[in-house]
């Protein structure tokens, strides 16, 4: 296979010699200005050479640039573009078809052309026979196939850009990846930590809590083994281990479905989502292109001191971290399922617990015509909280049959439970409309046999003309006798033990809403969450809400929040508001960000002022910190309080590290975390301070330090590795290395490349690099004492180009193997247009980057 290097001649040149050859350069393009598409190359230039005579008045023979960086035949691996959009790496064969032009054709077949998205039944008739003589080797251009289309080979860059008309390309929708196109990636292991130690003493009690959070896997072509758990321990509870999910997935990629074997979560579209150890098969959303993809939730809160946040689904800890004080958000919480709700665990370092809900349902069930979702699960149930798990079976269908309707429904059965469900989502210029009944049966020994039916109306809808999105807008009425799922287990679990059912009734009726505002401009913006429900067989409604209110002035923000979350020490509904100021205090991007918080709550909720500063450090902002300071009023007898904290973290090429301490008259807190990824494979072994589901895996020798572009921070290791996390799957991922404070001597071949991996993938990308020695600054004198003729070529004793002799015969000469050696200045095509010159460099320290050697030479 025949690569180019990345060497462009302008910068060998000076600034003024590169400027010159530049605007000779132009010509080729004013030459191809005629047609868009057209090549740069297709039209040759012949260059004044009066513009560069020798000081003698002797002219420079410069012939070799009147073409561009022209292509060599041979096969190529290259990036493919059609029409501005990459496709991917592709082999690609490059012949020479005429000997008037020096520059090799891209030869096409059938299998680049599909990859391209041509329609075949669009193509010309005589392309038929085109296309045969393709397959029997001989070399067929693109321009022969489809009119006015052109494909164009760039050298340098190892690309192949395509223009293709847009009537013969076949239709798919924007961000579509050809799934032949997907990379399963390589054979790794994986490891993902996220640790965390938690120490408060409140009046005379201390206690200490440790999270270490660990996602665990193999990756094995197609194939992903996953293990999700968490280790807790506590002075109070002890320690124990809790698997979250242990499992085996694939992706099914003519089903755009994901087979998952052993421990996960149902799809929580149409029912609640619940946990199984089982088999599913499942749709995937992330296989559609990104316009018709779904959403993932946000959680929102505050915290009155450097507080553990815990988010819960059905009984199962997803998240851990420690929070500042003042207003928090969540925002890459990895969700185990389309539904159920979050329930959000906030402990403030004196002990007291706060707990909220965050509604979690899918939006309105509308589909696009002719999109079909659907899962079938049988395993058995599995929730922590309960000591039964028997069979259990689901099945889901959503199938959008118009631009108006779409139909769905499903069943769950299991050993005395059995559910069904069918509905309607409509799409309407109002809104998204959704209607569905449920009618669930469970048989119990002790109690009497529950039968009911459930409605549950929802709206979806984004309001233009004021720019109001209502996410979700939900109301769900269940009849006396209807039980989901879980509580049908949880009463058969209270049932089987004889204990009877608990008092707190069953859910009745449930209202949930979601607006998010954006003001006209200049008056901010606002959102709103929260939901009400009452009980069977219980007094009382529970409202929970969370709403604020976001604005500017000048350099000045401000927010107002509201809050309604349950005290878990009281048994009390608590109600906050929160008013929050903040300004930069400078104008540099790492300058202190100071936020002062005022927020008052109900009942025996003290009021509080809080003043923090925070900042970042170091080039690429790893290191960040904060400082803050409460006090607390007077309260329910209590004296005011006073709080002072600090909060500093660091992001290390390896692992993030953060820390935080606090202390009052009433109480001490401190807490370390740490987190982290460790990817082992075929290529060695790397390290990441984050890690997500989907990364690649970036390999360049020779460029320890470069910055990988995907990543704050992110740089390549001693090892040559580095990896970058948060990849989307089944969509285009464009990874970029920053050739900036690379050593002279080591040149990149290409600074990009993109991938489409699947689920889980991890990719390895290979950044093909050159170390071809030395690099000099060259002083050729002739020897009568002149410079060495401006524009000649210079050459090594192989022959081959290494540079181009600048103003005051100086030359970037790169490639030299040796310390000591001859170089042949050619600038001509007579006999004497040429001569040698010997060079000594000096010796250099191997372990400092290297640099340019300036060096006299005479050339004899």
């Amino acid at each position: 296979m025949q690569r180019s290097p990345f060497r462009p001649f302008p910068s060998q040149l000076s600034p003024i010699s590169t400027m010159v050859l530049s605007l000779f350069a132009s010509a080729n393009a004013w030459a191809a200005a005629g047609d868009p598409a057209a090549p740069l190359q297709v039209a040759e230039v012949e260059f004044n050479d009066q513009f560069l005579q020798r000081s003698r008045g002797e002219s420079v023979d410069i012939a070799r640039f009147n073409k561009g960086n022209v292509a060599l035949p041979g096969d190529y691996r290259a990036d493919i573009y059609a029409n501005g959009v990459w496709l991917g790496l592709a082999e690609i064969r490059l012949r020479e078809l005429s000997t008037e032009s020096p520059d090799a054709q891209v030869c096409f077949d059938r299998a680049l052309l599909e990859r391209i998205g041509v329609d075949l039944m669009k193509l010309p008739a005589k392309a038929g026979a085109r296309l045969l003589a393709a397959q029997a080797g001989e070399c067929v251009t693109l321009g022969s196939l489809i009119p006015d289309a052109t494909a164009s080979f760039d050298n340098g860059e190892q690309r192949l850009d395509i223009s293709v008309p847009q009537v013969a390309l076949a239709r798919t929708a924007r961000g579509y990846v050809e799934p032949a196109h997907w990379d399963d990636g390589v054979t790794a292991a994986r490891l993902q930590y996220d640790a965390n130690t938690y120490y408060a003493s409140a009046n005379g009690v201390s206690s200490a809590q440790t999270y270490v959070g660990v996602n665990a896997g193999i990756n094995m072509g197609p194939w992903r083994f996953r293990h999700n758990g968490s280790l807790s321990s506590s002075n109070q509870a002890g320690t124990h281990y809790q698997s979250v999910q242990t499992n085996l997935q694939r992706s099914i990629r003519h089903l755009k479905s994901q087979l998952t074997v052993g421990d996960a979560f149902t799809d929580g579209a149409l029912f609640d989502s619940v946990g199984f150890r089982g088999v599913q098969l499942a749709s995937d959303d992330r296989m559609y292109p990104d316009s018709q993809r779904g959403y993932a939730p946000i959680v929102r809160g505050m915290a009155n001191s450097n507080a553990r946040v815990e988010v819960r689904q059905n009984g199962n800890l997803l998240y851990e971290t420690t929070v500042a004080p003042g207003a928090f958000e969540i925002n890459d919480l990895y969700p185990t399922g389309y539904g159920g709700n979050l329930d959000v665990i906030i402990t403030e370092a004196d002990g007291t617990v706060r707990t909220s809900t965050v509604p979690y349902a899918a939006a309105v069930n509308a589909l696009r015509p002719g999109i079909t979702r659907f899962s079938a699960t049988l395993g058995q149930y599995r929730n922590p909280t309960v000591g039964i798990h028997p069979v259990l079976f689901q099945t889901t269908v959503q199938h959008g049959f118009t631009n108006l309707i779409t139909g769905y429904g499903g069943f769950v059965a299991s050993p005395d439970y059995l559910a069904a469900q069918l509905g309607v989502a409509l799409n309407t210029r109002y809104g998204a409309f959704g209607v569905d009944l449920t009618q669930a049966s469970a048989h119990l020994e002790h109690e009497p046999n529950r039968n009911g039916q459930s409605l549950r109306l929802s709206y979806s809808k984004l309001v233009e003309p004021s720019n109001t999105n209502l996410s979700i807008a939900a109301y769900r009425y269940s009849s006396r006798g209807y039980l989901g799922l879980a509580d049908a287990m949880a009463l058969r679990d209270l049932d089987e033990r004889s204990m009877g059912y608990a008092a707190s009734g069953t859910q009745r009726a449930r209202l949930q809403l979601t607006v998010n505002q954006q003001l006209p401009a200049g008056y901010g913006s606002f959102y709103m969450s929260g939901s009400s429900q009452n009980y069977w067989d219980r007094n009382g409604t529970d409202t929970q809400w969370q709403a604020g209110y976001s604005n500017s002035y000048k350099r000045l923000n401000y927010t107002m929040a509201f809050s309604r979350q349950l005290n878990t020490r009281s048994s009390k509904w608590d109600n906050r508001v929160m008013l929050t100021l903040g300004i930069p205090l400078g104008n540099h991007p790492q300058a202190p960000y100071s936020t002062t918080s005022l927020q008052s709550g109900s009942g025996s909720s003290p009021a509080m002022a809080t003043q923090t500063l925070a900042g970042s450090l170091g080039g690429d902002g790893a290191i960040g910190y904060s400082l803050n300071a409460s006090h607390s009023g007077a309260n329910a007898g209590a004296a005011s309080n006073t709080t002072a904290g600090a909060n500093v973290a660091y992001t290390a090429p390896f692992a993030s590290v953060s820390g935080s301490a606090s202390r009052s008259r009433n109480y001490s807190q401190g807490s370390i975390s740490v987190s982290g990824g460790v990817v082992g494979y075929a290529g060695g072994v790397a390290f990441t301070p984050t890690m997500s589901d989907t990364l690649a895996i970036v390999e360049a020798k020779d460029t320890a330090g470069a910055r990988v572009t995907n990543g704050s921070g992110l740089r390549i290791d001693p090892w040559g590795h580095a990896i970058v996390s948060s990849l989307s799957p089944f969509t285009r991922n464009q990874i970029e290395i920053d050739p900036k404070g690379l050593p002279i001597d080591v040149e990149l071949k290409s600074t990009q490349q993109s991938v489409a991996p699947t689920a889980g993938a991890i990719v390895r990308l290979r950044f093909e690099t050159e170390n071809p020695g030395r690099a000099a600054i060259l002083g050729i004198q002739m020897p009568n004492g002149t410079p060495a003729p401006f524009g000649a070529d210079v050459l090594d004793e192989q022959g081959k180009s290494i540079g181009t002799i600048a103003q005051s015969g100086r030359v970037i000469a790169r490639g030299l193997k040796s310390e000591t050696g001859r170089v042949i200045v050619n600038w001509g095509s007579d006999a004497g247009d040429h001569c040698s010159a010997d060079y000594s460099l000096p010796k250099i320290d191997k372990t400092m980057r290297a640099s340019y050697s300036v060096v006299s030479a005479i050339c004899r």
